[in-house]
Parts: structure tokens; C-alpha cells; sequence
């Protein structure tokens, strides 16, 4: 175990019945070698193992689960197993999503959390943007014999716990008759009456590092054991139950469109792996979250001639929705925490402490009004339809006939195109008097040298240091533009604040006319470092990659 916690917004996680906890699940699974001769029981030796002084036995366990799925299994083509378990330390509901190499993320809720024959609804929040309103149901259910054994180190601490797994699963089928254990978990749903049966290891960290990982798997395979080709115990059944459905997309043939659409894949997990985190509240959920959206969308408009026109229009149109959907609560978080600093540079600090609160407040309750909207929209019909639209573009990609030609050379060309368009902006923008249009035209400019900044990450896997290169300065770019924009919008926020029918004491007044001088002059400061900024993405060799 790696850490633990409740879940974020609960108190008091020794008290409360039915609070979830979490922590991130470092393991890796193993299973003996096509043909090795290990003996059926047999655990092989690891006192040889760097670091591990001592061995020692533990109690077994008989573990009996159920998991649940859509029917066409979406959960576990991401990665993620939801059970209700029995017997063990640990009984209770369990969900586990990817987190990083060799770990997941583990969130549980006792037993009592929900009736037997219904999952918690925390957890089928957590899911929600795999499931899209398909309903789960049982799909397996897994019987465990656990032997295990504790690796110590000298001081008798546990590094890590190694099992012995012997399971016997049952792949459920609706149509079948009822399981005859169907009733202890409350299913009430049939399985196929052939069984399925292995013998798996696991090895999970407690206070030993990650190498400690490396050097078991060392000490198994020199007794025939290997590194499992299935993630979990579910995938191992339903794998061979279902081979089809959960095989992985095919990737283009060679060429700038396997190139893109290796990226979006990576995006699209990216931005299920955050659905659940800003459900949850969790701190910068809603920027990490909007800023993949507004990536997605990026490469779909840079990259949008090796597509299908029409379906890459329509999906980069879903997605300004969702970004703007986000945008909303991330803005007010971010003016607020903007107007909350300057506020050190306003005279009379000792007048400050009243006006801080008023902002904090302020901010606070906008962010929140907005959270819960896109909250809400992130359940609605709207949202999932986007998330199944971008699945079927990702798993059959509309490819044009271009998308076979050479990656680097269009690559290339595509930063060209990006890199002339956010000059053109920049200077249409630079152009014009300083004012609202001007505003409007730097804001413009920003949004383009972002989306030129995105396409060069795209690009980075394949050119390196010279897409690299173009990015960064882009970013730099974006973020002097983006500087002017928080001015705009700061001021508009103070004059609304300074003009609202509960008006404030004077010296407020006086405070927002001092924050709105300071922004005043951000802005111009932000425009006079404008032209040092445009020299350096003019260059032209900036996109040779």
C-alpha cells in the first residue's frame, strides 16, 4: 500500500459507517510459464531477494467476489474492475483505476455502503464517464484461495506481501440459469456453468520501494514464473470469454495520421481518467481537465485534413462546448486568486483583512455555482454522446487520403501553418488601437499560438528537441497574451463588483479603483513585451523539425 486517505470533502475517517477511503495499489501479477514444471502449491524461494531479512507466513484467505460491467464491458477496456468482495481484511466494494506504472488506484466502501444488489452511488459516479448511462450489472464472480507471505527487512518491517492466488471464476451470462452462490452477494444473475481456473501471484509494496519489484520478478522467473499477461483477475476470464470486445483499436498503418491519432488516444484517456476528480472536487481537477479538453480539440483543428472534415468539425465543436463548460469555474477560481494577491499592493493594509474576505467569498461562491453546472452537465446526455462520438472516431479513425503520407515532413508543415497563422493574429491584433477590438484580437492571437503549441506537442514523440523547441516558445508567447487577457478580464470583474447595487463602504471603492489601476497596467506592461515575443516565434526555421 502505498498511501491512504478518505476521500476528499469527509471528516473523521475512523467513524463514519460508509466513508470511502483511497489509496494508490503498487503490484505487479505473475503467473507460471507456458509449460514451466511448477508444482501446483509450491511458492518459490525469495529469501534471496536484496533487502528481505526475514519471511514470514500469514493467514490464508478465502476471498469471493463479484464485478461489475456494462455488457459490452467498457470498464475493462479501460482498465478499471468495480467487485463487492468477501472474506479477507478488506470486504467491501472495490474500485481500481489506473494510476501509473505498475500501480492503481484503489477506492473502497464497506459492505453496508449500499444494499447487496445495488453498487454505492459514489462509485458509479466515479464511472459514470465509461458507463454513459449504461447500466452495470454483474458480468463475474471469482472464488480465491490467498497464501501469503510478508517480506521483512531487518527491522521486522513488511516491504511487501506476496500471494499465491488459486481462483476458480464463472463468467456470468443473463441467459443462463441462476449461479447456485448468486444470493450471497444479491445478484440474483446466472453465469455459464463452465468454470474457469489458475493459479496467479501477486506481489504488492508496503514499505519497500519499486526496485523491490524488479528484484522478485528476477527470483520467480528463475523457477518458471513470468509476469502475467492479464492486468486482473477479470481480464484473465473475460479475455477469454470475450476476446473481441476487449481487444485494443487497431493503429493506422505508418504515417502522420498514426501519428495523430496515437496522440488523441492518449488525450481521450486523459480525460476520462479526470471525469471522476472533478466530480470529486479534487484540487485542479477542473483546469487539468479543461486543458485536455482544449488539447483534444487543438490537434483535431491542426491536424483536421488527415480526417474525415465533417466529423472532426463536429467533435472539435462539442469539445470549445465542453471547455467553455469547464472554463467557467476555472476562470473564477483564477481571478479570484489573481485580485486576492494584487490586493497586497493596495494601501492601508491594515484595512486589507475585511476586503480579502469579501473577495475570497466572492470567489468562492462563483466557483462553486459553476462547478455544480458543469457537474451536472457532465451527467447529462449531451456530455456522453461526445465521449461515445470521440470512442467511435478513435476506434475506427476517419482517416483522408493524406494521413498515409510521410509523418515528419507533415509534421512540419503543419507547425507552418500554425506558426503563420499566430503571427498573422498577433500582428491584426497589434495593429489596431488600443480598446475592446484590440482586446478582442490579442485574445485571438493567444488562442492561436496555444493551438500551435499543442500541435507541437503532437509532434514532439516523433521530431524532439526542435518540436520541443517550437512549444516552448509558443508557450511563452501564449502566456504574455494571456497576461493581458486575466487585465481584461479583471477589470471588467472590478467594475461590475464596484458597481453592484450593494454598494460597499468607501474605502472598498477605493480599493477596486487601485486593483483596476494595477491591472490597467499589467496590461500594458504585458503589450510592451509583446514584440520581443513575436521575434522569437517568427523565425521561420522554428518549424523545421
Amino acid at each position: 500500500m502505498v498511501g491512504e486517505a478518505c476521500t476528499r470533502g469527509t471528516t473523521n475517517c475512523g467513524q463514519a459507517p460508509n466513508m470511502s477511503t483511497s489509496h494508490i495499489e503498487a503490484e505487479r501479477k505473475f503467473e507460471p510459464a507456458s509449460g514451466a514444471n511448477t508444482a501446483q502449491g509450491s511458492s518459490p524461494r525469495l529469501d534471496s531477494v536484496p533487502g528481505v531479512a526475514d519471511i514470514r507466513k500469514a493467514d490464508s484467505q478465502t476471498l469471493d467476489a463479484v464485478y461489475y460491467d456494462t455488457v459490452d464491458l467498457r470498464l475493462l477496456t479501460h482498465g478499471v474492475t468495480l467487485r463487492r468482495r468477501l472474506g479477507g481484511t478488506d470486504a467491501g466494494w472495490h474500485l481500481k483505476q489506473p494510476h501509473a506504472t505498475d500501480t492503481r488506484q484503489e477506492v473502497r466502501l464497506p459492505l453496508q455502503a449500499g444494499p447487496p444488489n445495488r453498487i454505492p452511488p459514489e462509485l458509479t459516479a466515479r464511472v459514470s464517464a465509461l458507463a454513459r448511462g449504461r447500466t452495470l450489472t454483474p458480468v463475474a464472480h471469482l472464488r480465491t484461495n490467498r497464501d501469503r507471505r510478508l517480506l521483512l527487512d531487518r527491522s521486522g518491517r513488511a516491504l511487501a506481501e506476496v500471494t499465491q492466488d488459486r481462483v476458480i471464476a464463472h463468467h456470468f451470462d443473463p441467459a443462463a440459469g441462476p449461479h447456485p452462490d448468486s444470493h450471497r452477494h444479491g445478484t440474483g444473475t446466472g453465469s455459464s456453468t463452465e468454470a474457469t481456473k489458475w493459479t496467479e501471484y501477486e506481489v504488492e509494496l508496503n514499505e519497500g520501494g519499486p526496485s523491490l519489484l524488479d528484484d522478485v520478478e528476477q527470483a520467480f522467473a528463475e523457477c518458471g514464473i513470468v509476469r502475467s499477461a492479464y492486468p486482473s483477475k477479470l481480464a484473465h476470464v473475460l479475455i477469454q470469454a470475450a476476446p473481441d470486445t476487449l481487444a485494443p483499436p487497431p493503429v493506422p498503418e505508418d504515417g502522420i495520421g498514426e501519428v495523430v491519432v496515437r496522440r488523441l488516444r492518449q488525450l481521450f484517456a486523459t480525460l476520462l481518467a479526470l471525469d471522476p476528480a472533478v466530480r470529486d472536487d479534487r484540487p485542479d481537477a477542473v483546469h487539468r481537465m479543461r486543458v485536455t479538453t482544449r488539447r483534444l480539440r487543438s490537434t483535431l483543428k491542426a491536424y483536421r485534413r488527415f480526417f474525415d472534415r465533417r466529423r472532426s468539425e463536429h467533435l472539435a465543436g462539442e469539445l470549445r462546448w465542453l471547455g467553455h463548460l469547464l472554463g467557467a469555474a476555472r476562470d473564477h477560481e483564477v481571478l479570484g486568486d489573481l485580485l486576492i494577491t494584487r490586493l497586497d499592493e493596495v494601501p492601508h493594509q491594515a484595512r486589507q483583512s475585511a476586503l480579502r474576505g469579501r473577495l475570497t467569498a466572492w470567489s468562492a461562491r462563483e466557483y462553486r455555482q459553476a462547478w455544480q453546472q458543469a457537474v451536472t452537465e457532465l451527467d447529462g446526455p449531451r456530455y456522453y454522446a461526445l465521449l461515445d462520438d470521440l470512442e467511435l472516431f478513435l476506434d475506427d479513425p476517419p482517416l483522408s487520403a493524406r494521413a498515409g503520407r510521410h509523418a515528419r515532413k507533415q509534421l512540419s508543415k503543419t507547425l507552418r501553418r500554425e506558426q503563420t497563422r499566430t503571427i498573422r493574429r498577433l500582428d491584426a491584433a497589434l495593429s489596431l488601437a488600443p480598446g475592446p477590438d484590440q482586446d478582442a484580437a490579442l485574445h485571438s492571437a493567444r488562442k492561436a499560438a496555444k493551438r500551435a503549441r499543442y500541435a507541437a506537442e503532437t509532434a514532439r514523440p516523433l521530431a524532439g528537441k526542435p518540436a520541443k523547441r517550437f512549444a516552448k516558445r509558443m508557450k511563452k508567447l501564449q502566456q504574455g497574451l494571456g497576461t493581458h487577457q486575466d487585465s481584461v478580464v479583471g477589470r471588467r470583474t472590478l467594475l461590475a463588483l464596484a458597481s453592484a447595487p450593494t454598494a460597499d463602504a468607501p474605502w472598498h471603492l477605493f480599493a477596486y479603483g487601485v486593483l483596476y489601476a494595477l491591472q490597467q497596467r499589467s496590461a500594458e506592461v504585458a503589450l510592451e513585451e509583446l514584440p520581443a515575443l513575436r521575434s522569437r516565434v517568427l523565425d521561420r526555421r522554428l518549424s523545421r523539425l
